[in-house]
Formats: structure tokens, C-alpha cells, sequence
């Protein structure tokens, strides 16, 4: 790829919105259906090595699985440090330009490299959202990050991608990010359920 993206100010947005999450939020549900904050946590977690082990090519168990393979987990104790010490180390391997050449696995999955460093843009910045609009916190990735994941959800099938997402959402007039967030399947506009 002759100019790859850089990773860094999405995983520290992803390390942001994690330090934010309060530990009386993790019960609450998330706009990824069927799963808590919590467990979308314990997803993050696994992805974030997952996609470093990708960009060093360190094939082996971190990147023969699906994170969730054994159900949906519940994070580790330390996920609130884990989390961004693994994106911090995310970005930085997929930093190096041979990150980005020949093949590579995540998730079980061989794809070029060139791809999979996208999709692990659009894991962390997708689920970033995720995590922000479920706690309560803002969220505005950075405009080279949009431009790339804009690109990318382009080619993606309206009626959506079984296991990876859901069918696009029809929102209308939308800004950029919300537009990949529609095309992956989210609807921009989700509230968490009012409680009490």
C-alpha cells in the first residue's frame, strides 16, 4: 500500500472511550445486538492482539481464532490498562511498512495485509463508537480515519455480511462516519434503553 493509514489517533480514541466506561455501565447493552459493554470489552481485548499479531505476521493462536469462538467472555480484571496497552501496541506494528505487504491472518481469516490493516482500522473505530454511544461519551474520529473506512464500507453488500455485519441502515442525510456507520449495519442514532 503506498500510503497506508495511520492507526494511532484511532486506537487512542478507542483507549479514551475505554478509561471513560464506568464499572456501573458494563451491564448495559451496546448497539452490537445481544452484546453488554462488558462483553464488548472482552471483544476489544482479544481483537487488539489479534490485529498486532496480524501486522507483525506472528501467525499462531492469536490470529488462528475468532476472539469469540468460545462464546462471548467476560474482559479481564485489568481491561481499563489492558485495553489501551494493546491498541498503543496495535497501531505501533501496523506503523511499520511491512506490516502492510504480502499476506496475513486475523480471526482465522488469510487476506493481504493491505486489507486486514483496514479492517483492524474498522474494528477499533467501529467498536469505539460502539463503546461510546452505550456509556455516554462522545465520539468524533479523525477525518483520515473516516475517509479510509468511507472507501472501505463502499464495497460492502446493502443486504449486510452474516457474522461481520448487519444490513445497512437507511438514515437519510448523514455526515461522512455516520454513513460507514450506517453501511455497517449501526444506526448513527441509537440510544441506549432509558433505565429506571
Amino acid at each position: 500500500m503506498v500510503n497506508p493509514p495511520d492507526l494511532t489517533p484511532a486506537a487512542q480514541k478507542l483507549s479514551d472511550v475505554v478509561r471513560g466506561v464506568d464499572d456501573t455501565q458494563l451491564d448495559l447493552p451496546t448497539p452490537c445486538e445481544g452484546r453488554s459493554v462488558s462483553q464488548l470489552l472482552a471483544h476489544v481485548h482479544g481483537l487488539t492482539a489479534s490485529f498486532r499479531a496480524s501486522a507483525d505476521k506472528e501467525l499462531g493462536p492469536l490470529t488462528d481464532t475468532n476472539p469469540d469462538q468460545d462464546g462471548w467472555p467476560e474482559p479481564v480484571a485489568a481491561w481499563r490498562e489492558e485495553i489501551p496497552a494493546r491498541s498503543e501496541r496495535l497501531a505501533g506494528a501496523w506503523h511499520d511498512p511491512e506490516a502492510w505487504s504480502g499476506m496475513t491472518r486475523a480471526g482465522g481469516f488469510d487476506a493481504p495485509a493491505e486489507v486486514m490493516g483496514v479492517v483492524a482500522l474498522s474494528e477499533i473505530t467501529l467498536h469505539g463508537w460502539d463503546l461510546a454511544r452505550a456509556t455516554g461519551q462522545d465520539f468524533e474520529p479523525d477525518e483520515d480515519t473516516v475517509r479510509v473506512l468511507a472507501d472501505y464500507v463502499e464495497g460492502f453488500d446493502p443486504s449486510g455480511t452474516p457474522g461481520m455485519f448487519g444490513p445497512a441502515v437507511d438514515v437519510g442525510w448523514a455526515t461522512d462516519f455516520e454513513r460507514v456507520l450506517a453501511r455497517t449495519g449501526r444506526d448513527p442514532r441509537w440510544q441506549a434503553p432509558a433505565t429506571g
